[in-house]
């Protein structure tokens, strides 16, 4: 089967649109839709729905498209394994990762990952749902906290410590919580839809429900809030030390219950095969993540709430 022609199934269905699949493929739309339609002549059925705008697949496309992407995959392992070592990593690595964690962290990587692979390409997604990655054909995602359970593969890359923190001001205003129950009467930052915060107590789970008067689906946005004195929230250690240090922020620490402690994974379709883009990309975050400082600065307030 023409790999060529499978890589413009894939690539259509991951962008939504012929032309923005031609674009990843250096090719002209004219071309990826005479090789979208060999590729339906040489199988006998329709793969995709085809408008002036975009394109949808077919029932029939849905379940040819893990296989396409499973071919492609071992054509790309198997050129690897011929090429010499020097050579590094080859072809297009599509990321998925959360907003912040993508700035912060991700972003900072992809000078050094291109510099030292010259034929290697990278797109980066960032955004804080979940994306399905093997319908919009991801090579790896980067997730945060508790994993569904799925048939992906996942790398558990490094711990995520999660720190109760607030600005000074607020902390001088509404005084500072020291127990779970002391949190009923604070402004909480919540993530919409996330009326709880995990807490472990004498090596039990507790969920203890929380609130005030903003949430918000961004990460990024309760972090802001926390600065800007608006009330409590529990952030990641990655997300919050260099304010922790400068005492921008500063830690709550509650008598016997710590946050949850999550972690940080890589996630991807296949174990089988390892492209060398994929396995580089994980390497050099791993090696990121484990040169990070992520102990919380033995500091606090001391106004009792």
């Amino acid at each position: 089967m023409d790999t060529d022609e499978l890589a413009v199934l894939v690539q259509a269905a991951a962008a939504g649109s012929l032309s923005a699949a031609a674009r990843r493929l250096g090719l002209t739309p004219t071309i990826a839709s005479r090789r979208l339609a060999a590729l339906e002549q040489r199988l006998g059925t329709r793969l995709m729905h085809r408008t002036t705008r975009s394109v949808s697949l077919t029932p029939e496309g849905e379940a040819f498209l893990p296989h396409a992407q499973a071919m492609l995959g071992i054509e790309e392992a198997a050129r690897a394994s011929l090429a010499p070592a020097r050579q590094g990593a080859s072809g297009l690595l599509r990321v998925t990762a959360p907003a912040a964690f993508g700035r912060k962290i991700v972003a900072p990587l992809v000078p050094g990952l291109l510099a030292d692979n010259p034929e290697l390409r990278i797109e980066l997604e960032l955004t804080d749902s979940v994306v399905d990655i093997v319908a919009a054909g991801m090579d790896v995602a980067v997730r945060i906290g508790r994993l569904r359970d799925s048939s992906l593969i996942a790398r558990r890359l490094a711990p995520n410590p999660r720190v109760l923190c607030a600005s000074p001001a607020y902390l001088e205003r509404a005084g500072t919580p020291r127990t779970v129950e002391a949190l009923a009467g604070h402004e909480c930052l919540t993530l919409t839809g996330m009326a709880a915060w995990p807490f472990e107590t004498d090596g039990r789970l507790r969920e203890v429900r929380v609130g005030g008067r903003f949430a918000s689906t961004s990460v990024e946005a309760l972090r802001a809030a926390c600065l800007g004195g608006l009330g409590l929230a529990l952030l990641s250690a990655w997300d919050v030390v260099e304010e922790l240090r400068a005492g921008t922020l500063l830690p709550v620490r509650l008598d016997a219950s710590i946050p949850q402690e999550f972690a940080i994974w890589a996630v991807y379709p296949s174990a089988r095969l390892v492209s060398p883009k994929l396995r580089i990309f994980i390497a050099a975050l791993a090696e990121a993540l484990a040169t990070l400082t992520l102990q919380v600065p033995a500091c606090g307030h001391e106004e009792n709430g």
